[in-house]
């Protein structure tokens, strides 16, 4: 579990974000990625105690559904859909950039499609045939992801300059708010894994330690990398490729290799992982009867959501073909954080309505962490882009849209019985 929330959340945004935050508050990014992380981990704290309640699929949505009914959990799961669709789409299109450094045929239109295609196809058989599977992929994934990362931090804390640390201008509160929200997208994805809770062995403990732990362990590893990029690349705010292009300067053209295989690894590791997770949200919907009866389907042999499955490679094909990566992490980033404080009302609410539960992992001053992890949504969502809002509003008004018609075939589905009655 612990291996599953890092794979989930170290995807691309290291190897990406290190630039664009330094490009908008320059030395202060190290404070951005600290603050983020603060911030991140005040909300993982409701995660952790809100998780521990239950133990079946769904993550964020079922907590919803317990919490506030089923138009705001369906609203919750949509939105967790989304940002797991647009995730996907993105990160697989940076992979596909990363892979043009090994070959020139990667940079081709029709390579990219291809390349989307059969990778995703790839990535659902694996979850297809079983989520023991697919975890051992993931495992092997994440492992692989993290050794280039720390041979990096390793090699290139050796070779920093302290001149690069010199503060050369303060950045506004806005454009330091705004680098904050946009590492959200760095730290986010821990939310998805929890998707998966129905398949995890004594939930109610092992996923609040998996939880706390992988939070640690990523904001040091990002906090360090940031470290490095600064200190050893000067022309950092304007690198594509921040941390090949570092590792070039300290460690050569072996090091350009390395990290490209690393952000090879990170990507396809996240990708799985999302797939893993996103499969599982319309069976999550249509186990609550939100979504048609189909989609509760589970092959017998290897019990897993088959349509859910073909529905969520379907719809992220066609969307990866169509986004790219700069456009999505935004869009990505504002939805996680509306998620992020559902949850931490979600935890005052489920006090107030099952105080006689019991066995679960509460924290100490659980209603406080819950209303400073909700200020936090606050403040980040309030630096958000007009015209990622925007987006994001015609998301959830189809998402209402297909709300409504479900719920409307149900009435009619009912009516029919009671006549035939």
């Amino acid at each position: 579990m612990v291996l599953l929330f890092i794979n989930g959340v170290i995807g691309s945004g290291i190897f990406g974000l290190p630039s664009k935050t330094f490009k908008e508050v320059g030395v202060y990014s190290i404070g951005a990625f600290l603050v983020c992380a603060v911030a991140v981990f005040i909300i993982i704290l409701c995660f952790a105690e809100v998780s521990s309640r239950f133990d079946k699929t769904g993550g964020p949505y079922l907590y919803a559904v317990a919490s506030f009914g089923p138009l705001p959990a369906f609203l919750t799961g949509w939105l967790l859909l989304v940002t797991r669709i647009i995730t996907y789409a993105a990160l697989i299109n940076l992979l596909v950039t990363y892979l043009s450094v090994f070959s020139a045929w990667f940079a081709q239109p029709n390579a990219r499609i291809i390349t989307i295609v059969l990778l995703t196809l790839f990535l659902a058989w694996v979850n297809h045939i079983g989520v023991k599977n697919s975890t051992r992929v993931n495992n092997f994934l994440t492992i692989a992801k993290l050794l280039p990362l720390f041979l990096f931090i390793g090699i290139g804390i050796f070779y920093i300059n302290p001149g690069h640390f010199e503060i050369k201008y303060t950045p506004g509160f806005s454009s330091f708010s705004s680098a904050v929200l946009l590492l959200v997208f760095a730290f986010g994805g821990f939310e998805s894994v929890l998707v998966n809770s129905g398949e995890v062995k004594n939930p109610s403990r092992n996923l609040p330690f998996a939880l706390l732990l992988a939070a640690g362990v990523i904001a040091v590893i990002y906090i360090l990398v940031q470290i490095v990029c600064i200190g050893t690349l000067p022309s950092l705010a304007t690198s594509e490729k921040p941390l090949a292009e570092a590792a070039a300067l300290f460690i050569g053209q072996t090091g350009v290799i390395v990290i490209g295989l690393g952000a090879a690894f990170s990507v396809t590791g996240t990708l799985n992982a999302i797939m893993l997770v996103g499969s599982r949200l319309p069976f999550a919907f249509s186990e609550e009867k939100q979504f048609p009866k189909a989609f509760s389907y589970v092959h017998p042999k290897l019990k897993t959501p088959t349509w859910s499955l073909l529905l969520f490679m379907v719809i992220t094909t066609l969307v990866s073909i169509n986004y790219s990566f700069l456009a999505a992490a935004s869009i990505s980033a504002i939805t996680r954080v509306m998620i992020y404080g559902i949850v931490c009302i979600a935890l005052i609410r489920l006090r107030k309505k099952q105080p006689e539960q019991g066995g679960f992992f509460k924290i100490p001053f659980g209603n406080i962490f819950a209303i400073a992890g909700f200020l936090v949504t606050i403040w980040l969502l309030s630096n958000s882009g007009l015209k990622e809002l925007k987006d994001i509003a015609v998301a959830i008004a189809l998402g209402l849209l297909i709300y409504t018609l479900v719920e409307l075939e149900k009435r009619i589905t009912k009516r029919k019985a009671i006549n035939n009655g």
